[in-house]
């Protein structure tokens, strides 16, 4: 059983989940093409950071969602490794969406790296498809941008 709700981007249980997070991404791109949002930024009123965790409140992932004017940007999506392919980030993801859709955003946006296959595939997977640069996001071949209609 997994449950689903807001995290403290300042938790040790969230900062322990970021850190992991943001090595990965600096072992995989150079400084450059990393956009990491840290905890002052989750913790923002407009952005809805979340954990999953088990029945024995083991913290296993993290996802946020930005709302910008017209859209929602899906950030810091990151499943401790030996939780993976257990359908955690897919159910992140579903609660990120669900909070757009009840706050009347049309579309869901996320940048990530040409060398995450797996994160590439979940997302596929749940509808996205590529697009170009977004907001402040310049083209960058280590980037790949994606997006997702919610409207019924």
């Amino acid at each position: 059983m997994l449950t689903i709700h807001p995290l403290d981007p300042y938790s040790a249980g969230a900062q322990a989940l970021l850190a992991a997070a943001d090595a990965y991404s600096r072992s995989l791109y150079p400084p450059e093409s990393n956009h990491l949002d840290h905890a002052e930024e989750l913790a923002k009123p407009h952005v809805l950071f979340v954990g999953a965790y088990t029945a024995a409140n083991d913290l296993l992932g993290c996802g946020a969602v930005k709302i910008m004017e017209e859209y929602g940007e899906i950030k810091r999506l990151f499943v401790w490794p030996h939780a993976r392919g257990q359908g955690v980030a897919g159910q992140i993801m579903a609660v990120l969406e669900a909070h757009l859709r009840g706050a009347g955003i049309p579309c869901a946006r996320l940048e990530t790296g040409v060398r995450q296959t797996e994160a590439i595939a979940l997302y596929t997977k749940l509808g996205y498809t590529e697009r170009a640069p977004f907001g402040a996001y310049t083209a960058d071949p280590l980037s790949i941008f994606m997006e997702k209609q919610l409207s019924e």
